[in-house]
């Protein structure tokens, strides 16, 4: 049977997370979740058994999200290895199980999420952009979607006050204007309260389509 330090590395800020906000079982979207769980604070919009949904600290623009999986999957290929496994034992096949539930999950909620945001933010244009490997820019080594708001010229971009990762710049350039800065708690906190109700209400709307996952 699986250790909680085998689903949780304790080196990795994303499985920190993950062990820090376990699912409830009432709802995937957590009432007032405590931000100062985890440090830096995590601005928690989503928790189900198989993906976490939060803010983003270095955020491209504001409501920049993550989504990852809880589970700890280094790429998407480590993700199809434990999906595809052959092996024979309870152990082997309940990972191989899990990974294909997460996989499921990652494609209902993308499309769920970025509904949230673009109700949220106004937006009409986003990315979802998702690296695999250090040459792909993926600065942890966890898989991870990002959700990248793009707001009309000279709406809510990055204002140039937070402190700029410099060594992000060149790896991010290729997706569009906005330099990464770090998220500010006052207002992670408003934005992730906001993302959250959205997303109830998206949620509410869709869930006779499929399972809560």
């Amino acid at each position: 049977m699986s250790t909680v330090a085998e689903h949780y590395p304790i080196d990795c800020p994303f499985c920190n997370i993950a062990n820090a906000y376990l699912p409830d079982p009432a709802s995937p979207i957590p009432s007032s979740p405590d931000p100062a769980k985890v440090d830096p604070q995590c601005h928690l919009i989503l928790s189900t058994p198989y993906v976490l949904g939060f803010l983003d600290i270095l955020p491209i623009a504001p409501g920049h999200i993550l989504l990852t999986t809880r589970r700890h999957y280094r790429t998407l290929i480590d993700l199809h290895k434990a999906t595809s496994t052959t092996a024979q034992d309870w152990a082997s096949r309940r990972a191989a199980e899990e990974s294909l539930e997460t996989s499921r999950a990652l494609g209902e909620w993308l499309p769920r999420v970025s509904q949230a945001l673009c109700k949220v933010t106004g937006i009409e244009d986003w990315n979802v952009v998702q690296n695999n490997g250090e040459r792909a820019a993926q600065v942890v080594p966890h898989i991870h979607f990002h959700l990248i708001p793009r707001y009309q010229e000279g709406r809510r971009e990055n204002a140039g006050k937070g402190k700029v990762d410099v060594g992000m710049l060149k790896s991010w350039r290729m997706f569009g204007r906005g330099a990464r800065e770090e998220l500010d708690d006052e207002e992670g906190a408003e934005i992730a309260a906001e993302l959250r109700e959205a997303l109830q209400e998206v949620i509410q709307g869709t869930e006779s389509v499929g399972p809560k996952l």
